[in-house]
C-alpha cells in the first residue's frame, strides 16, 4: 500500500475526494489537520496551506470547511469502528495507524477522579504524514564509538529539527551493523513515535536485532527490557521526568548502553536543568549530539562528555 493509500483510507469518503486529487501536488505533504467548523488544511514542505472544496490549494477564505459528519466518520475509520478498543490510546491524545502514520486527537475532555479519562467527543485531528529517513545517522553513529566501546548517547534538539528521526535510524545503525558494529537493541516506544507499531507489528525500520515495548512507559519499560530480554543497548525518546531519569542511571549501572533524546537548544541551556546538569558535571554521557539550524540549513553536531567538539556535519537534503 503507498503512503497516499495509507492516508486517503483513514479519511472520510468527501475528504478523500478532495485529497485524491491533491496528494501528488503537494510536494512533501507532513500534516492534515482537520477541525469541526475550521478550514481543511496541510502542512506541505512549503508551509502551511489551505484545501479548497475542488481539491486545489488555495488562500484561507477559499477552504473547506470541515464538518462534524467528516470528522466523525474519520474517526470510525481510526479506530475501526470500535472506539472502545482504541480507548488507550484516545485517553492519551494520539492513534498510529497503518504505515506508522501518528494522528493526535483534541476535543473535549472527560476526567475521572481528576485524571484523564477519554476526549470525548473528538473535534480536532492532526494527522502527521509518516517518513522514516533511511541513512541519516550513517555520518554520525561511528563518531559515537571511543576506544572500540559504544558511548552512552543523548540527542538534543528543539521541537521540529528531527531528533527523534535521527535517534530511530541509529537505532538501525546499531541493529544491522551497518558503520558500526552490530548491537541488541531495546526500545521503549510509549508514544508510538520511534517503531510506529500497528497491532503491535513495528511499521518502520528498527534493524534485525531490536526489541519494542510499544505503549509502554518509558521508566517501567527500561527495567523490564534489562530484566527480560538482555539488550546492549536501551533507546528511548524524549526524557525528563524524574522517573525516567532514574531509569536512565539504573540502565547505565547494568552496563547496557543508554541512547535517549532530550528538548534543548545545545548544553547550555540543558544544563540549567536539575538532574541534566547534573550529569554534564558527571560527564554521565559519553556522546552528545546536537541538531542545531542556522537560517535554512540544519547541522548535526557531535560532542564528547565534557562538551567539546568531535564532529559537525550538514544535514542532507531529504533529512
Amino acid at each position: 500500500m503507498s503512503r497516499e493509500e495509507e492516508i486517503t483510507r483513514i479519511l472520510a469518503g468527501s475528504l478523500r475526494q478532495l485529497f485524491g486529487r491533491l496528494l501528488s501536488d503537494c510536494g512533501r505533504l507532513e500534516e492534515i489537520r482537520l477541525r469541526i467548523g475550521g478550514p481543511l488544511q496541510v502542512v506541505c514542505g512549503d508551509g502551511r496551506q489551505f484545501v479548497s472544496d475542488q481539491g486545489t490549494l488555495c488562500g484561507r477564505a477559499q477552504a473547506h470547511i470541515v464538518t462534524p459528519a467528516e470528522l466523525r466518520e474519520t474517526m470510525e475509520y481510526l479506530s475501526s469502528y470500535s472506539r472502545y478498543a482504541f480507548e488507550e490510546k484516545i485517553r492519551q491524545g494520539f492513534l498510529t495507524v497503518q504505515g506508522g502514520h501518528r494522528v493526535g486527537l483534541c476535543g473535549g475532555v472527560v476526567l475521572d477522579g481528576g485524571r484523564v479519562k477519554t476526549i470525548s467527543p473528538v473535534a480536532f485531528l492532526n494527522i502527521r504524514v509518516a517518513r522514516q529517513v533511511i541513512g541519516c545517522g550513517r555520518e554520525v553513529v561511528p563518531r559515537l564509538w571511543d576506544k572500540g566501546e559504544l558511548s552512552d548517547t543523548l540527542v538534543v534538539s528543539p521541537p521540529g529539527l528531527g531528533k527523534t528521526t535521527l535517534l530511530r535510524d541509529l537505532i538501525r545503525l546499531l541493529s544491522d551493523g551497518e558503520r558500526s558494529p552490530a548491537c541488541t537493541v531495546g526500545v521503549v516506544d510509549e508514544r508510538s513515535e520511534l517503531a510506529a507499531s500497528y497491532r503491535g507489528v513495528p511499521q518502520n525500520d528498527l534493524g534485525g536485532c531490536t526489541d519494542v515495548l510499544d505503549g509502554c512507559p518509558k521508566a517501567e519499560g527500561m527495567l523490564m527490557l534489562v530484566r527480560s530480554m538482555a539488550p546492549q543497548v536501551i533507546a528511548v525518546d524524549e526524557i525528563g521526568g524524574e522517573e525516567d531519569c532514574r531509569a536512565v542511571e539504573y540502565v547505565m549501572n547494568c552496563g547496557c548502553r543508554m541512547f535517549a533524546t532530550a528538548h534543548g537548544a545545545g548544553l547550555k541551556e540543558l544544563s540549567r536543568r536539575p538532574v541534566f546538569g547534573r550529569w554534564l558535571a558527571e560527564k554521565r554521557f559519553g556522546r552528545y549530539v546536537l541538531i542545531e539550524r542556522e537560517k535554512e540549513t540544519v547541522f548535526y553536531r557531535v560532542c564528547q562528555g565534557d562538551g567539546q567538539t568531535l564532529w559537525r556535519g550538514r544535514r542532507q537534503e531529504g533529512e
